[in-house]
């Protein structure tokens, strides 16, 4: 997390301060965890901005400490009865520590961690789940205090109560990290009304309000710059650390924190449809999507326990009708050991963990992944096909140079184009509208449509205007004088009444990271395709420059679905990397849906299965990484649980392991599964 500038009053020597401040903190790439997640449990959220709350000395608020302390009580109450039973039976002898006194000193330190066990397998059992966890513990203990093993009956619920209590701990941290990674939002706005300023909850803001921002402040909704100018730390919501400087008119977006002067928003959206809060709930929904290794390990318990728990009776009672010197209690307390090793929670709460943190890996990158599912779909690419603008460039045009042919009115014929431009939000178009300047009114357009691919057409005085590449003039049979074929740069073709008018020249750079990104992907053994509707020289280019394996211009949307399916019909698993709704059809086909710059377009949210915050190429890489590094350990929690439980399940059915072997075996290796998912969230990805 950001650290986040406490509000300041206005002034100018107070603006540079904090300027200032917000660049030292950003120095550092590695952003540190905001420390109320850091400190433990994360069931609460961190105190929003510019609010103040009281702390200990070691950080963590009052509040929180009496939580964890509240949820470790009944252990500690426990282990201080079990610890006392163990010392009046071995160390310190007591004469009246005997018979119905003992037993009941052991149930009693047995209850507090015992009756919400045995609660929930209560719980479990009238919905149809008898073979659940808490099953097998409940029975297992009940088991060992029958045959008088008072001492590891309550030994085994305690260390099984204590292990439960820090896999809770840890899912909620790591949805607490996650969700805190990105609500930003604070709880009021200071709302404009005449000469008044009104604090009112974020929630109650109307669309049209206008809100005030002092320094240090964070945005609570989505908005329209109405001051001329500001700066912006957007570090929470894209992890770029440069300030974002706004103008008057731009769009801002809740979660970013106003850095400079005193400012004024106008809202546009409402709060729960603010851009920060659909993406809070696309990645809290993304827990619901479950990995196929997930999903086989929840099934695989379902089949799994009911087995173990008929093995464990086999082990109790068969040996009766094979073992001459047959022990009741010596057989049933091998069953009762066998039961408690066989319980499968290290993997049933470890593997979904290792994905939260996968997911809370991603997010503290600037990426976002709709489900855990995607993470191992990413893991498994092989193949990244990509688009040109917007994805491995800028997407941000200028006009290069204008050609009109002899004898054509040049300004008349840019205010027709500038106008037919104004229908469209193509990068292109807004390059050209910012060369034309504002489209005149006097020029009517009738007709106008967009040919996919193409570019755009219209009437104009009873005249086809044609605005687009040459092979929209090859549509129409418009004859041209120009070789297109061999130019670098993006051209676009104008023709009226059937005459070739002229041509404009626009250039696109090429993102910083984008060189970076291409050599990350190789490094990771991924192949690369850039897929265009630009032409094809432009995208030789700009593929040669990148080092991309193979690019393919001159395309339109359902020959990129036909590349892409050439692709996949060679065996390989392929993302597709675009804006999410021009290549919808491509997006779809692939394996993975990557979106760059998401947090400016809704549908890019809606449509795409990973979306890259900041529209860094890199991050394509980072993606691949954590799903990679996500998956590793996943299956290192797997093997280590089936390992270790597989030696200790035979030592236990030989009657060479005791309770305290089980334990391990149980809570001992699901913790050290635990430990290791969480791994993910403290790693750096270059």
């Amino acid at each position: 997390m950001i650290e986040c500038v406490p509000p300041v009053q206005g002034g100018a020597e107070q603006a540079a301060t904090q300027e200032r401040k917000f660049m030292e903190v950003h120095s550092n790439r590695h952003r540190s965890v905001d420390p109320h997640v850091e400190a433990g449990c994360c069931c609460s959220a961190p105190a929003p901005a510019g609010k103040h709350s009281s702390t200990s000395t070691d950080g963590k608020p009052p509040q929180r400490q009496w939580k964890q302390v509240r949820l470790f009580a009944p252990a500690i109450l426990s282990l201080l009865l079990l610890l006392s039973g163990l010392a009046f039976d071995n160390w310190v002898p007591q004469p009246w520590f005997v018979g119905w006194t003992r037993l009941a000193w052991y149930i009693l330190a047995y209850l507090p961690v015992g009756l919400p066990v045995l609660r929930d397998a209560g719980i479990s059992i009238g919905k149809g789940d008898v073979f659940s966890e808490f099953f097998l513990m409940g029975i297992a203990t009940i088991g060992a205090f029958a045959i008088g093993e008072y001492p590891e009956g309550v030994a085994v619920m305690l260390f099984y109560a204590v292990g439960e209590t820090f896999q809770g701990l840890a899912v909620a941290r790591a949805k607490g990290n996650i969700k805190a990674l990105l609500d930003q939002r604070p709880d009021e706005v200071t709302v404009v009304d005449g000469d008044r300023l009104t604090s009112i909850r974020a929630e109650e803001a109307k669309i049209g309000d206008i809100i005030q921002l002092k320094p240090g402040e964070k945005l609570g909704l989505d908005g329209e710059l109405i001051s001329e100018h500001a700066s912006f730390d957007t570090a929470a919501l894209t992890g770029e650390s440069v300030p974002d400087r706004k103008a008057k008119g731009e769009s801002v977006l809740a979660g970013m924190i106003n850095l400079r002067s005193v400012s004024r928003v106008k809202v546009t959206a409402a709060y729960s449809d603010s851009k920060l809060s659909r993406i809070l709930e696309m990645v809290q929904q993304a827990t619901s999507q479950k990995a196929p290794t997930e999903l086989f390990i929840r099934k695989f318990a379902k089949v799994y326990t009911p087995i173990v728990v008929f093995l464990a009776i086999s082990i109790w009672l068969l040996p009766y009708f094979i073992v001459d010197s047959y022990s009741f209690s010596d057989w049933l307390y091998r069953a009762l050991v066998f039961l408690v090793i066989s319980c499968p929670c290290a993997l049933v709460i470890s593997i979904p963990l290792g994905y939260f943190g996968g997911i809370g890996a991603a997010s503290r990158n600037g990426i976002l992944f709709k489900g855990s599912n995607y993470l191992d779909a990413l893991a498994n690419i092989r193949h990244v096909v990509m688009d040109k603008t917007g994805t491995m460039t800028e997407g941000v045009f200028e006009v290069k140079d204008v050609w009109w042919a002899e004898g054509v009115d040049a300004d008349r014929l840019l205010d027709m184009v500038n106008v037919l431009e104004s229908h469209s939000t193509h990068p292109v178009a807004t390059a050209i509208r910012a060369y034309g300047g504002v489209p005149k009114n006097d020029i009517k357009l009738r007709d106008v449509e967009e040919v996919a691919g193409y570019g755009l057409q219209a009437t104009f005085e009873d005249q086809l205007l044609l605005v687009g590449n040459f092979k929209l003039l090859d549509k129409f049979g418009v004859p041209y004088t120009l070789d297109s074929v061999e130019t670098r740069l993006t051209t676009i073709a104008v023709a009226w009444g059937g005459k070739f008018m002229g041509h404009i020249t626009i250039a696109d750079r090429i993102k910083d990271d984008s060189v970076q990104a291409i050599r990350r992907l190789h490094k990771l053994g991924v192949k690369t395709t850039m897929l265009s509707g630009d032409k094809g020289a432009v995208v030789a280019h700009v593929a040669d420059k990148l080092g991309i394996d193979s690019a393919f211009g001159d395309l339109l949307p359902e020959d990129k679905v036909d590349k892409l399916r050439d692709i996949k019909d060679r065996g390989e698993r392929v993302a597709f990397v675009g804006d999410g709704v021009n290549d919808a059809p491509v997006v779809a086909l692939s394996d993975v849906g990557i979106a760059m710059g998401g947090l400016g377009s809704d549908a890019t949210i809606e449509t795409a299965d990973v979306v890259i915050q900041d529209d860094k190429p890199s991050r394509i890489a980072t993606a691949i990484e954590i799903g990679r590094q996500t998956r590793r350990i996943v299956w290192q929690n797997i093997m280590l649980a089936f390992m270790v439980k597989a030696a200790v399940l035979l030592l236990g059915a030989g009657g060479l392991a005791t309770m305290w072997e089980a334990v391990f075996a149980d809570v001992g290796v699901a913790l050290l599964a635990i430990l290791n998912a969480i791994r993910i969230q403290r790693m750096r990805f270059s």
